[in-house]
């Protein structure tokens, strides 16, 4: 499918974005995990988080969905071994966390996927979970397919990763649950926690300090049981990127976002923003079952170059295709590094990003860990692009917000993996006053 972006002149409204996607796939894992019923309200129900539903059935729980984002996962206290693959679709986050769960169990899994998550590294997760005791069998690079052997009594594990990934340690403290001991991960910077807090809330023993020598320490004590908790949902401060982003960029606009997680540790666009120049405020601030929830307000107006530093790059890694797009319509030059994760997520976003801003008559320079984009002002950026997404989601977003606010259309191919994450994104935009249409 082929969307097309129309220049609007503001937006205006308010809407709740879709629910949390980090937090949907844990509430089905850890509800798969426990002994009896968790509810779960306000789910995302996007690709991804469905295909972990899917892959909890597999596993041997009742997943059942109420109506209006509210499920019923009945879990059995473990996972049982899956008659079948399990396909994962496009998610990394589903799969990764999935392997973690599973190893601690004595059963055979084996994990597929899209042709994106077939060709996105899979060792970082799968090298840990040996040294506790599993075994694996994966393409060149550990790559999906992968066959995984769990063992009950797996050995404790201190791991030191290289790179800062919250999927790597949640996949750990997952496994240590069925670990003889004390599993602890050593980040070299603190990642997203909703794991230790979900895994808290279902009664898991979580330690977490600051080392004296840098870094961040999480601990889980093992052998451990979950119990059932329930689950609120909050809306994906990533979803709410898109919309924000789009109204900052936007003169005249006004737009409030509400019931917005805004977990510290996920809200590194939006503090950039704010350093931007933003007119970012947040509102009706509250708390659920350890995460802030808030509504943001934002209102159009100039934004001037940033330069974050690379140690915020985890804490807005999923929003730096979009940041770059506020970039775009800055005035002067922004610098964004820190960000070579993004080279193996569901494509290789710095390239896209930087192609497709190039189209967009953007002056753009590519590092191997960010960009550095000559911003054109509000108003200022061409548009008129054809853009390739790759079967990349938050590609497809970014260059519809940019057509919003560009000089001329621009027109995103391969839109439908969008919903992977934000069913519906065309018709929320349009709530707002957006003028995104199928192209034929």
């Amino acid at each position: 499918m082929r969307l097309k972006a129309h220049p609007v002149r503001s937006l205006s409204g308010r809407a709740r974005p879709p629910g949390d996607k980090s937090i949907s796939h844990r509430s089905l894992i850890m509800g798969a995990l426990a002994h009896g019923e968790t509810t779960v309200r306000g789910l995302l129900e996007g690709a991804d988080v469905l295909n972990t539903a899917a892959a909890m059935r597999a596993y041997g729980a009742s997943v059942e969905a109420l109506g209006d984002g509210c499920w019923r996962v009945v879990g059995r206290g473990g996972l049982k071994e899956p008659i079948a693959p399990i396909d994962f679709g496009n998610s990394g986050t589903g799969a990764r966390l999935t392997m973690g769960a599973a190893a601690r169990f004595p059963i055979l899994s084996i994990f597929t996927g899209d042709g994106s998550l077939s060709g996105r590294p899979m060792a970082r997760v799968l090298d840990p979970l040996r040294t506790m005791g599993a075994q694996s069998f994966a393409r060149a690079g550990g790559r999906l397919p992968v066959a995984l052997q769990g063992k009950a009594g797996l050995a404790p594990l201190a791991h030191a990763p290289q790179i800062a990934s919250a999927q790597i340690k949640s996949a750990i403290l997952l496994a240590g649950l069925g670990a003889e001991g004390r599993s602890e991960i050593l980040e070299p910077k603190r990642t997203r926690d909703h794991t230790e807090r979900m895994l808290k809330a279902f009664g898991a023993s979580i330690a977490e300090s600051e080392c004296p020598s840098g870094g961040w320490r999480v601990s889980v004590e093992g052998p451990a049981s979950l119990y059932p908790a329930p689950v609120t949902v909050p809306a994906d401060p990533s979803s709410a990127a898109f919309p924000a982003v789009a109204a900052a960029i936007l003169a005249g606009s006004e737009v409030r976002l509400e019931g917005v997680c805004l977990n510290p540790l996920r809200a590194g666009l939006y503090a950039t923003l704010r350093d931007m120049g933003a007119a970012l405020t947040v509102l009706a601030q509250t708390d659920s079952a350890g995460e802030t929830i808030g509504d943001l307000l934002i209102r159009g107006g100039g934004l001037r170059a940033v330069s974050p530093p690379a140690a915020r790059a985890s804490d807005m890694i999923d929003e730096f295709p979009i940041l770059a797009v506020a970039c775009a319509f800055a005035e002067g030059t922004s610098v964004l590094t820190g960000a070579e994760e993004l080279r193996v997520k569901e494509s290789d976003r710095i390239a896209l990003m930087v192609n497709g801003l190039r189209a967009c008559g953007v002056e753009i320079e590519e590092r191997p860990d960010g960009m550095i984009i000559e911003g054109k002002g509000a108003g200022g950026v061409k548009g008129g692009a054809v853009i390739e997404t790759h079967g990349d989601h938050r590609i497809a977003m970014s260059f519809l917000v940019l057509g919003l606010a560009a000089q001329n259309p621009v027109i995103v191919e391969d839109a439908d993996m969008i919903a992977t994450s934000f069913p519906g994104f065309s018709a929320f935009m349009a709530g707002l006053g957006a003028d995104i249409r199928v192209d034929a």
